[in-house]
């Protein structure tokens, strides 16, 4: 008997799988006798033990008879079944291939034609060029890594049994009281642990707020440009969208009060605008709270990188002059630890604690706890908020270092907005239409410099050429090579000056 072992696993299920492929193709028949144990295994060099477990689990799962006294013999109801699976499997997936799935209008809406790549700023299908200017990645030579390693080394040896259960829906009581602290020091933010509520990174909690708050057919406000994470989550819950312009001191509060009544959630960035960068002063804060409290409007104030300002001290987030509990606070640990963690957080009005620990319980069952007990650690003996110091600082440099590249390769054929505050800046480039965007990225990325155009941020897309240049991943060598790249790039592109 002639049989082939595929090498993967134990051997015995090495054999297994080779008998019942036999049996499936039909090329040991229905009715046929197999070997007797002794004889195969002399055959095949193997133990009789590895033959026995392999008829074992054929006959346990209905492919052998086992006759005492006579030996194991394929079972005859199986012509049929092996007939019909030969003769089926190429239609079946032909089949398969060929009919759309039936998806909920949910799932239509990821997959249509209407919705397109989400994050085109984090995935790409080209792999990381060396110069890379993509936004939300911070630098790991800034983190202190052997802090973190030891955080989550000394919480793992002090696991106990109930350490191992599920944890709380609305995450760990030591970090959520950690976090209070800290907001409270760094964000101006006063809340109690009670208040937050841990989630799988920001982008889950965009994605609870649209359940929990937005029906089909209701209106959600969302900042033109703004960020597209908020724009797909909205529309995936079935809300229209309203388009508020910005301008350099973040979202038209003048254009949100014309809504009137009509929204029920509004997106907004006040600490930097994404992705222009713009800084909400504090008239407009209020104006835009007095328009939550006027209209029963509930801000998700989007903090993503308000830790970073670069001449003076971070402002005070926008929670911390709540006092009609209008504001949905939503922090995350991606731009200031790094994206791997897949740590973010709310600072819940009071009414909406109990709604979101159910949507979090009913999404997830909870966020991953060793973790969440190592970041409280963290952040409770000061490695987090030095960590923040010192890579507010090195930022500074990397900024400074890209605002003297791009001066220094395009001066004024370049607009620079957003630089003073965040890991991020946008390049207008005059001259230049989103037309060009294509052959400027292809021929950047063929001198190993990642640039991304503004455009998929605009429902209707700017006149300008725009790119959104993200440096808090490099180093201030490799921000000055790249531009130098991208000027080589450019040249010849647009009108001949």
């Amino acid at each position: 008997m002639w049989i082939k072992l595929d090498g993967d696993g134990p051997l015995f299920r090495q054999l297994y799988r080779a008998l019942r492929a036999g049996i499936v193709d039909g090329v040991v028949p229905p009715g046929a006798r197999l070997p007797a144990t002794r004889a195969l295994a002399s055959e095949l060099g193997l133990s009789r033990t590895t033959v026995l477990l392999a008829y074992e689990q054929l006959a346990a799962e209905g492919y052998l008879d086992g006759k005492r006294g006579s030996g194991s013999f394929v079972q005859a109801s199986l012509a049929p079944a092996a007939t019909r699976i030969k003769a089926a499997a190429p239609t079946r997936l032909s089949t398969a291939v060929a009919t759309a799935p039936r998806l909920s209008p949910f799932g239509a809406f990821l997959t249509g034609g209407r919705s397109r790549p989400i994050f085109s700023s984090y995935v790409s299908g080209r792999p990381r060029l060396p110069y890379d200017f993509r936004y939300g990645a911070p630098s790991l030579h800034d983190f202190p890594v052997q802090i973190w390693q030891r955080c989550l080394g000394r919480r793992a040896r002090r696991a106990s049994a109930p350490f191992f259960d599920y944890g709380h829906p609305q995450g760990s009581t030591a970090l959520r009281a950690a976090l209070a602290g800290y907001l409270l020091r760094g964000r101006g933010v006063r809340c109690e642990p009670e208040q937050i509520q841990i989630v799988s990174g920001s982008q889950q909690g965009l994605d609870l707020a649209a359940r929990l708050l937005l029906a089909p057919e209701d209106v959600a406000v969302v900042e033109e440009p703004g960020y597209e994470g908020a724009r797909r989550a909205f529309l995936a819950a079935g809300a229209r969208l309203a388009l508020v312009p910005t301008d350099a001191e973040g979202i038209d509060v003048e254009a949100l009060a014309r809504l009137g009544r009509r929204a029920r959630l509004a997106h907004v960035t006040p600490s930097h605008q994404y992705p222009l960068g713009g800084v909400m002063p504090y008239p407009r804060r209020v104006a835009m709270l007095a328009w939550a409290a006027h209209t029963g409007a509930y801000l998700l104030e989007d903090d993503y990188d308000g830790e970073y300002r670069f001449g003076g001290r971070p402002l005070d987030a926008l929670k911390a002059l709540d006092d009609g509990e209008r504001v949905i606070y939503l922090g995350t640990l991606s731009k200031v630890m790094f994206p791997a963690l897949r740590i973010g957080y709310l600072v819940l009005p009071s009414a909406l604690v109990e709604p979101f620990a159910r949507a979090k319980l009913l999404a997830d069952g909870g966020s991953a706890f060793l973790e969440q007990e190592a970041l409280a650690d963290f952040i409770a003996n000061g490695a987090f908020e030095r960590h923040i110091r010192r890579s507010r600082s090195w930022n500074g440099e990397r900024r400074a270092a890209l605002l003297r590249a791009l001066d220094a390769h395009f001066g004024a054929r370049v607009t620079v907005v957003g630089a003073n505050a965040g890991l991020h800046v946008v390049a207008w480039f005059h001259g230049l239409s989103p037309r060009h965007a294509r052959e400027l990225v292809q021929r950047a990325a063929a001198l190993g410099v990642g640039v991304y155009p503004v455009t998929p941020y605009y429902e209707a897309p700017p006149a300008t050429l725009g790119l959104l240049l993200g440096y808090g991943a490099l180093q201030v060598r490799a921000i000055t090579t790249g531009i130098t790249r991208l000027a080589e790039a450019a040249q010849g592109l647009g009108p001949s000056r």
